[in-house]
């Protein structure tokens, strides 16, 4: 499947290879440390943060899932 930007598309099925080799190899075996594929969303994500601002796509009230620095209070 295409990403919502088509520069992004590059970048999803690069997150989405990393992801499921991780989960396949590492995940469901019970190795649940650290997550490999952290700086390789970012990018994704990025990018398409990017297209949906240039493609005027509103996005109110819509969080982004992810890692993020910046958490959320509780």
């Amino acid at each position: 499947m295409n990403s919502v930007g088509e520069a992004c598309t590059d970048l999803k099925r690069e997150y989405d290879q990393c992801f499921n080799r991780w989960f396949a190899e590492k995940f469901l075996k019970g190795d649940r440390s650290g997550d490999p594929c952290t700086e390789s969303f970012r990018k994704y994500q990025h990018c398409v943060q990017k297209a949906i601002r240039e493609k005027d796509i509103p996005i109110d009230g819509v969080e982004f899932m992810g890692p993020s620095k910046d958490k959320p209070e509780s």
